[in-house]
């Protein structure tokens, strides 16, 4: 008997030890992955943050597997991360088709896992579907990340977004990250509400004006966020002939590429920004 209950200490010593070394080569991993993505640490270089955005995703996901089931909080880092970090390859450095609708549904699924690591999300999508249960959900991170990247994934999928409504899904997460934090990432919900609604309004039995408030709140939210000038105007201004109202957009936006603090708030998403609205002024 006692050396039945000695192996099996020992069993669980073992297995512990396991979980605490894998718990730590993840911590490990986390950090490193989250040192790659840094885009505030030292000067910013837009080309070479690719590698450094591959190696986070890399990173990331070795670490996720090994992160203890209970540690919620961790796992939601991580796959948070995975998403973003999926949906700004896409944006920046992917081009094929096939390689962008890829890494947008990679995107998804991990914000969508963010969201059911929540209980209640879980049990209540499954009854009453999404929508149901993204009035549960709490974590602005995983309800925007999927938004955008489904929402991208989409116009890839355009059955999927009109006739199994899922143009809706993606309005209702922004909406939702709007109530719950509609500073998040310089306004973001805002600004992505916005170019749904200018792009959408069809699909979503609105009027393409219905955009605007949402622009401006996100300029008014953070003015340094330089994508809110270029979206405005190749969304709303420019389809709408309101070429004094572009011109005025892209010229706020040179303005404050001039100014490297400004433009250091945001070094991904400015920079990118100014990228963009480059072939606005042909």
């Amino acid at each position: 008997m006692k050396q039945r209950v000695l192996a099996i200490l020992t069993a669980v010593a073992v297995v512990c030890g396991g979980a605490l070394a894998s718990a730590q080569e993840a911590g490990e991993l986390i950090q490193q992955a989250d040192a790659a993505f840094d885009r505030w640490t030292g000067d910013f270089d837009f080309a070479a943050y690719q590698a450094r955005l591959e190696a986070a995703i890399e990173l990331w996901e070795q670490a996720l597997p090994l992160v203890p089931a209970e540690d919620v909080a961790v796992q939601a880092h991580v796959l948070n991360h995975l998403a973003q970090a999926h949906f700004e390859m896409a944006e920046a450095y992917l081009f094929a088709a096939k390689d962008r609708e890829a890494a947008y549904a990679a995107g998804s699924d991990y914000a969508l896992r963010s969201l059911r690591l929540n209980p209640v999300f879980g049990e209540t999508e499954a009854r009453d579907r999404f929508r149901a249960a993204l009035r549960s959900a709490t974590d602005v991170a995983a309800i925007f990340w999927y938004g955008n990247n489904v929402g991208q994934w989409y116009n890839f999928n355009w059955f999927a977004a009109i006739v199994e409504a899922g143009v809706q899904n993606v309005l209702a997460a922004y909406e939702r990250a709007i109530e719950l934090d509609e500073t998040y990432l310089g306004g973001a919900p805002q600004r992505s509400l916005a170019a749904l609604i200018a792009q959408a309004y069809f699909v979503l039995g609105m009027s393409r004006d219905d955009a605007v408030p949402h622009y401006e709140r996100s300029i008014e939210i953070d003015p340094d966020y330089l994508e809110s000038y270029y979206n405005y105007a190749q969304f709303y201004a420019l389809p709408t002939q309101q070429t004094e109202l572009a011109a005025s957009l892209l010229r706020t936006l040179d303005e404050k590429a001039q100014d490297p603090e400004s433009v250091g708030k945001w070094p991904f998403y400015n920079t990118l920004a100014v990228r963009r609205a480059e072939p606005l002024k042909r």
